[in-house]
């Protein structure tokens, strides 16, 4: 049976499967079919149920909750850390209000975690390995940035105006849920335990052998040096996501809630977790 899993061509993502992608996790007779495009672009499809496994935006949750279940591994979620806003100047937070902002896309979680923290915010959408480009050129104000961009901003000669992770626990208490794997529901229980399993045994096996993994995943870093790439990934792969546990099972749902209480969400999602 061949199932496609789709995530980012990021590093930590990278990190994350390569057990999968190199043979070391064996999936028995299920051929694993990796395919690696943007997270706007995964959230979309994801509305489309064209793979069987793919990583998505906690935000576009509610959009495609009908097709797919989530998995509490593989999660990226940032305990106090997060999505940053960037600058060429020393700004306020508060100023964002009056700012444009570019964004990676309008389903990707920093964008949800940015109309709660500056509501109505004018922004403009700009692949994400072009947003602190567009900020330097001025064609934006401020940019959210995401991926490597918030270990390498300034480099970029910016600055940073705010951590909306370290906002989000401030506000909350608990820590900032970006993207997850969610599997399609149509595949039936049984195979999406089976299939949740084999991603939780995917981030383990990297874990453990992390130079290995590292390695490889640093085919994937866009220019970052190696310890620059080992700490990116150390933000985004650890025990968390081996399974988020209640803690992060919680704060899917209250971001899902603060999301539709502020109007951003449309209809109110429940967290549908596949335990395995």
């Amino acid at each position: 049976m061949r199932i496609s899993l789709a995530h980012s061509p990021d590093s930590d993502d990278a990190f994350m499967f390569y057990g999968l992608a190199k043979g070391k996790v064996d999936s028995g007779e299920l051929q694993i079919a990796h395919t690696l495009t943007d997270i706007e672009t995964l959230n979309r499809r994801a509305m489309e149920g064209v793979h069987e496994v793919t990583a998505i935006s906690f935000h576009a949750y509610p959009y495609v909750a009908d097709k797919y279940a989530l998995m509490p591994c593989g999660g990226s979620i940032g305990d106090g850390y997060g999505p940053l806003l960037v600058a060429r100047e020393a700004l306020e937070p508060a100023a964002i209000a009056a700012a444009t902002v570019a964004v990676p896309g309008t389903l990707t979680t920093a964008y949800l975690a940015l109309q709660l923290f500056a509501p109505g915010v004018k922004t403009r959408v700009v692949p994400f390995d072009r947003i602190m480009d567009e900020i330097g050129a001025g064609r934006a104000d401020v940019g959210l940035v995401i991926h490597e961009g918030q270990l390498t901003f300034d480099r970029h000669g910016l600055r940073k105006v705010a951590d909306l992770g370290a906002w989000w626990k401030q506000q909350t208490g608990l820590p900032l849920p970006l993207g997850g794997n969610a599997v399609r529901r149509d595949l039936g229980l049984e195979m999406s335990k089976r299939l949740t399993r084999l991603v939780r045994e995917t981030v383990r096996y990297s874990l453990e052998h992390r130079e290995q993994a590292l390695e490889y995943a640093m085919g994937f870093s866009r220019g970052m040096d190696k310890g620059v790439a080992d700490r990116f990934v150390g933000m985004w792969v650890n025990e968390m996501t081996l399974d988020c546990g209640e803690r992060g099972r919680r704060a899917v749902q209250t971001l899902l809630d603060r999301g539709h209480a502020a109007g951003v969400i449309p209809h109110r999602a429940v967290a549908d977790f596949v335990e395995a």
